[in-house]
């Protein structure tokens, strides 16, 4: 019977090693995908706005008014749910129709 005197696998220093370059590439990335979650809300926000524009429109060719949030819902433009964007912002309909955010500041068209 042969006795196996070499065995091969990982020694100590080389299973910390690997984790030590598993953790440091775990520290560069987390911090770029949580920077890129914030911007990811902000353009789903901006789609959710315009689709919701588009629901106001398909409205008021329906109805031959502008109409509110809880118009559309009950007519089935809109979701229950689905009356604030997907970061919860709140949206709001101007009297002229127009879906902007609820803290958006309104832009005056003022020349002088």
């Amino acid at each position: 019977m042969k006795r196996i005197t070499q065995q091969d696998g990982f020694t100590l220093i080389e299973m910390l090693i690997v984790l030590l370059i598993i953790s440091i590439l775990i520290l560069i990335t987390i911090p770029n995908v949580t920077k890129h979650f914030a911007t990811i809300d902000e353009k789903g926000c901006t789609a959710y706005v315009s689709m919701v524009q588009g629901q106001v429109e398909a409205y008021r060719v329906d109805f031959m008014v502008y109409p509110t949030l809880d118009d559309l819902v009950a007519e089935g433009y809109l979701k229950e749910n689905e009356t604030t964007c997907p970061n919860k912002e709140e949206i709001v309909i101007t009297k002229e129709g127009e879906v902007r955010l609820a803290n958006a500041k309104l832009e005056t068209g003022s020349d002088n």
